[in-house]
């Protein structure tokens, strides 16, 4: 186990510290992006989407210029999974926040958000149904009517489009975390000034 949880590199395409593949190498890493159709029938709504693995020395400039075509103000979603299963997320939403003062807090806290296996985030335009993840699993995520804006920056950063592209999260794997990487994730949730803040932290430290 040991050995296997500190390759961090499949040929070319390096892993952050955030996530493993399963023991087996059910799904070998790879760069690359590929299109798929989000559907939420309760909502009856149906979005082109965009998911990308990109290695791990391109995949924080790469998200954050996937930030700039949702335009100048976003609102943004913080996801965080310490101390829970991973599959139960505490989210926290930050509504009408500069585009570039939420880049700035970003990168700020870049090591939490590349390596931290139990963060995520996501942003949204204020004006129109679009959507950039930078999941728990280090994987990008992009939802739009429109594609082509997302798709010239992945091409521009080197990542490729593949008609088939098994993602990391779609069989075993092992996510990664520190006490370290939870209190950052508070002082991250504090610079943002998610709503929710005093509320969730004042539960939880009782």
């Amino acid at each position: 186990m040991a050995t296997h949880l500190s390759v961090n590199s499949y040929g070319s395409f390096l892993l952050t510290d955030a996530i493993r593949p399963g023991i087996g190498l059910p799904v070998r890493p790879r760069e690359g992006y590929r299109i798929d159709v989000y559907r939420d029938r309760t909502a009856q709504l149906r979005l082109p989407m965009i998911s990308a693995a990109v290695s791990a020395e391109r995949l924080f400039e790469t998200f954050l210029a996937l930030l700039e075509p949702l335009g100048e103000v976003v609102h943004v979603v913080l996801e965080s999974s310490h101390g829970t299963a991973t599959d139960v997320h505490l989210d926290l939403r930050r509504e009408h926040i500069d585009r570039s003062v939420l880049a700035s807090h970003f990168c700020d806290f870049e090591e939490l958000l590349t390596h931290d296996g139990c963060t995520g985030v996501a942003v949204m335009a204020a004006r129109r149904a679009m959507e950039v993840q930078f999941d728990e699993h280090k994987l990008l995520h992009v939802y739009a009517r429109n594609l082509k804006p997302f798709r010239r920056i992945l091409r521009a950063n080197g990542v490729r489009r593949r008609a088939v592209l098994p993602l990391i999260s779609e069989a075993e794997h092992l996510h990664h975390t520190t006490g370290h990487f939870a209190a950052d994730f508070r002082q991250l949730a504090l610079r943002v000034g998610v709503g929710d803040f005093d509320r969730v932290f004042s539960d939880e430290r009782e």
